[in-house]
C-alpha cells in the first residue's frame, strides 16, 4: 500500500514565508490515493446503509477518498461484535494484552512515515507536529504494555480483623468502550484513550470525526496487524447528531474529545443510564512569562504552544501574561520568531504550520480577528487569512490591546491566535490566569523552578508545564493528563486513564468466627466483645 508522493518541499524567504502554490498548476492537484488502499481501510467501518461522503484535503481541496456512511443500525452491529469479541478478551492474560501493546509500539514506530504522510493529507498539519501523534501513541503504548500489573493485578486490603478477615480488591472490565474522537488529532485520539481499555479487557466501539476518518481507520488496521482481534475495535462513520445517541444508549462508558457543548449533551445522556464518562473539552490556555524567563526560551516555547496545529490543540496556548520588566524585549523576540515561521502546503519536512481544517475553523478564526481589531486590537504580526496558499489557511497571529468586550478574550478560538497582555504583580497575574469558565492546561517559564512550582500550584487547570508549551505533562504517560471547571471531567493517562476504564469488585473473606454473635453468646455481649476487640486495635495502631 502506498500514498502520494509530495513533490516539493522546499520553503522560500522569510517572514512567514510560504511554498509556491499556483491552485490552477498545482501537481498536488492530480495526486489521488490507491484505491487499493482507501478500499483495504473503508472496508472497516460497519455500514450497510450504501451511503457515503468525499473526504477532502484541507490544504488542498482536493478530494481523497469516498467514506461510506453508517447508520444507528450499524451502531447497534457494531456493539454487538464488539460484545461478542470482549467475553472472550476478558478471559485472556494480562501478559498477553500488555504483549500486544508492546507490539503496537514498535508497529507505529516502523510505519510512522505512513502514519504522518495520511495525517498530513487529511488534517492539512505540518509534518512535525503530525510527527506528534505516532510519538504519542509510541509513548502510550509502551507504558500501559510495561505497568499494567501495576494498575490492575488484584490488590489486597486491610480486613476488619487482621488474620481471620481478608480483603482483595479486583478490577473488572467496563465491557464494551464508546469513543468518540475528535479531528486535530485524529491518529491519536483515535487510539490513546482506546489502548488502556483494550489492556483493562474491554472492547471499544469508536466514531471518529467525519472529517478524518482515515486516521483512525489506519489506527485500527494497525491494532489488527499488533494481534488484537478485529471485532473487538469497531468504528462507525457519521455525524454525531445522527451516531451519538444509539452508542450513548448501548456503551458501558463513554470517551469523549471535543467541544464543551457537546460535552455537556453526553454527561447528561451518560446520567441517565448511569454509565460514566470521561470528557477533554475546551480550554483558554494561559502562559505566564516571568520577569526572570530566560526570554529566549520562553519566546521559542510560546510559538509552539500557540501555532502548533495552526493553533488547532486543545492544550495549546490562546493568552499570554508577560512581566512589564520584559514585556518588550519579550514581545519583539516573539513576534520575530513567529514572522521567521514557514507557512504552506506539504507532507514534507520543513513546513512550521499548516492548514486550518475546513471553513468553519477559518471563519471562527477569521471573525475572533476582525471582532478585536473593530474594537481596538492591535495585530502585532499575521491576522489574515492566505487563500493564496489554500482555502483554509490563516497567518499565525499576535494581537495585543485584546479587551473584555471583544470575542476572544474569554472564547476559544482554537486556531492561530493569542493575545498579549502585561502584568506587574504576580498575584494579579495568576488572578487573571484563573479567569473564566475553563482549566485545562497552563504554562510558566521562569529560571527559578521551585517558585514556579509555588505559582503552579495556583493555577487552576489540570495540568500546568514550566519551561515547557505542554510536553512535559502531555507526554509524560505516567501523569494524569484532563480538565478542571469547564474544560471536562476524568482524566486520560496514568493510572486513572486505565482504571476508568474498570469496576472495582472487593472480594472478603471470613475465617474461624463470623462478624456476629459466636459460641452462642448474646446480641449484648457480642456487643461488648466487638467495642473491646475495636479499643484493642486502636491501642495497637491499627486502622
Amino acid at each position: 500500500m502506498s500514498l502520494p508522493s509530495d513533490p516539493s518541499n522546499t520553503p522560500t524567504g522569510s517572514s512567514a514565508t510560504e511554498f509556491p502554490h499556483d491552485p490552477e498548476h498545482d501537481p498536488r492537484a492530480s495526486y489521488a490515493f490507491e484505491r487499493e488502499y482507501v478500499r483495504a481501510l473503508t472496508d472497516r467501518i460497519v455500514t450497510t446503509t450504501g451511503r457515503s461522503v468525499t473526504a477532502y484535503a484541507p490544504s488542498t481541496g482536493q478530494p481523497l477518498a469516498t467514506i461510506p456512511q453508517s447508520s444507528a443500525e450499524d451502531v447497534a452491529e457494531a456493539f454487538a461484535r464488539a460484545r461478542r469479541a470482549q467475553k472472550a478478551w476478558a478471559q485472556t492474560s494480562l501478559d498477553d494484552r500488555a504483549e500486544k501493546l508492546l507490539r503496537l509500539h514498535d508497529l507505529v514506530l516502523d510505519r510512522q512515515d505512513e502514519i504522518i504522510d495520511l495525517i498530513c493529507w487529511e488534517s492539512g498539519k505540518a509534518r512535525k507536529n503530525a510527527f506528534d501523534e505516532p510519538l504519542h501513541i509510541a509513548l502510550t503504548a509502551r507504558y500501559y504494555g510495561r505497568t499494567a500489573h501495576q494498575h490492575l493485578d488484584t490488590a489486597g486490603r486491610m480486613g476488619v480483623f487482621p488474620v481471620l478477615t481478608r480483603v482483595q480488591v479486583n478490577r473488572v472490565p467496563k465491557g464494551v468502550v464508546g469513543i468518540i474522537s475528535p479531528w486535530n488529532y485524529p491518529f491519536t485520539m483515535a487510539l490513546c484513550d482506546g489502548l488502556p481499555a483494550l489492556l483493562a479487557g474491554n472492547a471499544v466501539v469508536i466514531k471518529p470525526d467525519s472529517q478524518t476518518v482515515l486516521s483512525a481507520l489506519l489506527a485500527a488496521q494497525l491494532l489488527e496487524e499488533a494481534g488484537f482481534p478485529r471485532d473487538l475495535w469497531n468504528v462507525v462513520a457519521g455525524a454525531g447528531r445522527e451516531l451519538g445517541t444509539p452508542m450513548i444508549e448501548r456503551a458501558d462508558y463513554i470517551c469523549f474529545t471535543g467541544s464543551t457543548a457537546t460535552g455537556k449533551t453526553i454527561a447528561k445522556q451518560c446520567a441517565e443510564r448511569l454509565i460514566g464518562c470521561s470528557l477533554e473539552l475546551g480550554g483558554k490556555n494561559p502562559i505566564l512569562i516571568l520577569r526572570d524567563a530566560d526570554i529566549d526560551r520562553a519566546a521559542e516555547g510560546a510559538v509552539r504552544a500557540t501555532f502548533s496545529n495552526a493553533g488547532q490543540l486543545c492544550v495549546s496556548t490562546e493568552r499570554m501574561f508577560v512581566a512589564d520588566q520584559i514585556y518588550d524585549r519579550f514581545k519583539d523576540r516573539f513576534v520575530a520568531k513567529t514572522e521567521a515561521m514557514t507557512l504552506g502546503v506539504g507532507i514534507g519536512w520543513g513546513v512550521d504550520m499548516g492548514s486550518l481544517i475546513s471553513q468553519d475553523q477559518l471563519d471562527t478564526v477569521t471573525a475572533h480577528v476582525e471582532d478585536a481589531v473593530a474594537k481596538g486590537a492591535t495585530v502585532l504580526t499575521g491576522g489574515k487569512a492566505r487563500p493564496d496558499l489554500g482555502p483554509f489557511f490563516f497567518e499565525p497571529t499576535i494581537l495585543e490591546g485584546v479587551t473584555p468586550e471583544m470575542t476572544c478574550f474569554e472564547n476559544e478560538t482554537f486556531g492561530p491566535v493569542i493575545s498579549l497582555y502585561r502584568f506587574h504583580d504576580e498575584a494579579d497575574a495568576v488572578a487573571r490566569a484563573n479567569a473564566g469558565e475553563y482549566g485545562l492546561n497552563g504554562s510558566i517559564y521562569s529560571r527559578d523552578v521551585r517558585r514556579a512550582r509555588l505559582i503552579a500550584g495556583q493555577i487552576k487547570c489540570g495540568t500546568v508545564n514550566i519551561n515547557e508549551a505542554f510536553a512535559a505533562t502531555f507526554a509524560s504517560i505516567d501523569a494524569p493528563m484532563g480538565g478542571m471547571r469547564q474544560s471536562g471531567l476524568g482524566r486520560r493517562q496514568g493510572t486513572e486513564g486505565i482504571l476508568r476504564y474498570t469496576e472495582t469488585q472487593s472480594v472478603g473473606s471470613q475465617r474461624l468466627v463470623p462478624i456476629a454473635p459466636f459460641l452462642g453468646m448474646s446480641d449484648e455481649t457480642y456487643a461488648k466483645v466487638m467495642t473491646a476487640s475495636l479499643r484493642l486495635l486502636n491501642k495497637l495502631g491499627k486502622a
